[in-house]
């Protein structure tokens, strides 16, 4: 059976989920505990978390980390989720506590972010069965070090530079799993997917931005039924 012809399933009260773009798919993906994973949603948002077709989930955020959002999420989802354990201000024995609990509820990966010290991500590495995830912020950032200490997997995120650093770390790195922001439409997503990414990290509209529109929808509904 090919891809045009997959059946799916849906049911009315479950039709308004928030879809990934279709050009993610022609993403390679990577593959962990058996999982391919092609699209991750960027999104802290239990709610959308619930309703999105994405593969998985990257639960990161610019605060500290702590066990209970960790745990919240992980309990919601019903997709891996990759979970924020360190940062520029967490780090050390508290980050390997987090990798550690992340891992213990149901964590797909850890990730770390830019500022990291190397002595951190070997301190979770050291303490984690699951892929340590190294956030990148441009073509500049210093990832030997990182890679050398357990990084797995490096997630570029590089505004509108990220097609290019992938491109770069790509052929500095001809084998490692990358993954990227995709840039606000279809073309730059497929831009990182040719430079060299392997899956996409895809940021949705944010829950007002649905609800205005469901609202709208509602209103035009009520005003098709008051004018027949």
């Amino acid at each position: 059976m090919t891809e045009n012809n997959i059946p799916e399933i849906m049911t009315e009260l479950r039709q308004d989920i928030v879809r990934v773009p279709k050009v993610i798919e022609k993403a390679s993906g990577i593959v962990i505990f058996g999982k391919k994973i092609r699209s991750i949603i960027f999104t802290t948002d239990i709610a959308i978390i619930r309703n999105t077709d994405a593969d998985a989930v990257i639960a990161v955020y610019p605060f500290t980390p702590h066990p209970a959002i960790t745990k919240s999420i992980i309990e919601a989802a019903d997709i891996p989720v990759f979970s924020g354990v360190a940062g520029g201000l967490t780090h050390g024995v508290r980050s390997a506590y987090m990798g550690m609990f992340a891992e213990s509820q149901g964590s797909i990966g850890v990730v770390v972010n830019g500022p990291t010290p190397v002595d951190t991500i070997r301190a979770i590495y050291d303490v984690v069965d699951v892929p340590v995830i190294a956030t990148v912020t441009s073509k500049y950032s210093k990832i030997k070090e990182k890679l050398e200490a357990g990084v797995a997997i490096i997630n570029i995120s590089a505004g509108k530079d990220t097609a290019e650093a992938v491109g770069y770390f790509r052929k500095k790195y001809p084998k490692l799993p990358i993954i990227a922001t995709g840039g606000p439409d279809e073309a730059t997503i497929e831009a990182t997917i040719k430079a060299g990414a392997n899956a996409i990290t895809y940021t949705p509209p944010s829950n007002g931005v649905l609800f205005s529109k469901k609202m709208e929808k509602y209103r035009k509904t009520e005003y098709d039924e008051n004018h027949q």
